[in-house]
Order: C-alpha cells, then structure tokens, then sequence
C-alpha cells in the first residue's frame, strides 16, 4: 500500500511538473512570436518545474532501475566480487543519500528567508526538491537492498 502510495506521488509529481514546464516554455515562445511582453516570472518558473520535474522523476528511476550500468566491467569479475558489488553498491549510495537527505533539510531552513528575485516565494520551496529526490531514491535503494539480502539467504 505504502509502495504503490509513493509511486503514485511521485508520478503525479513528475507529470504536474512536466506540464507545469511545458505550459511555462510555451507561454515564453508564444509572447516572443507576438505583440504581448513575455511575464518576466515565466524563466525562473519553467526552471522550477524542470527541477522538480527530475526530482519527481528521479525516484521512479531508482525504482524501474533506469541509471546506467557499466555492465562491461561488471561482467569481467568473479562471481563472488559480483556478489559483493551487488550489495555494496546499494548499500553506499543510500548512505549518500541519507546524508543528503538530512542536509536537505537543513538547506530548506536556510532557504526560508530568503525570496524568490522574480516570483517572490521563500527559496525553501525550490530547495525542497533536493530532500523529495534524496528521500524517494533511498526509500527505493532501501527496498532494493532489503530484496538483495532476502534473495540471497539459502
């Protein structure tokens, strides 16, 4: 229920902030091609959205396992370095990830204060989307890693 809660926010997130940028890009090349003046929030807007578009997005990545693996060297190791690899890998990215995820936190505080030059929204907003992609890729490393150690019991 949890699993399936969390692809569904963060496929929502993905395409709401993809359309957010799509409408934003047209509205810039719609003002340029006629007479009306382009709003001078579209640029720092269609940023946003591409921002939180990949943020979104790089949860579902972690989870249908969409980064790229350099299979080439992999595939040239002894079995029980695969092994070790296949565990270990994992298993460092979502400390990264969790330290990242805890500095997010404190980078969103700091950005409180601070206001948006064009938009006039507290910066935080923008810097929250650092914590919603540390926290969904170790929410799936999580599960990948629990998966590994499951399969590999006897």
């Amino acid at each position: 229920m949890l699993n399936k809660t969390i692809g569904r926010l963060l496929k929502m997130g993905t395409l709401l902030s993809t359309y957010g940028l799509l409408f934003t890009v047209l509205l810039q090349i719609i003002c340029r091609f006629t007479p009306m003046n382009t709003p001078s929030w579209t640029e720092e807007a269609s940023r946003l959205f591409f921002i939180y578009a990949m943020s979104f997005a790089a949860g579902l990545a972690m989870k249908n396992e969409f980064y790229v693996h350099l299979d080439m060297f992999y595939e040239r190791f002894p079995e029980r370095i695969k092994k070790t690899l296949h565990l270990a890998v994992p298993s460092i990215s979502l400390i990264l990830f969790v330290i990242m995820a805890v500095y997010a936190i404190k980078f969103v505080i700091l950005g409180i204060p601070e206001k948006s030059p064009s938009m006039g929204f507290n910066m935080g907003i923008a810097f929250f989307s650092i914590f919603i992609m540390s926290t969904s890729i170790s929410y799936y490393l999580l599960k990948k890693i629990m998966k590994i150690i499951k399969n590999s019991r006897p």
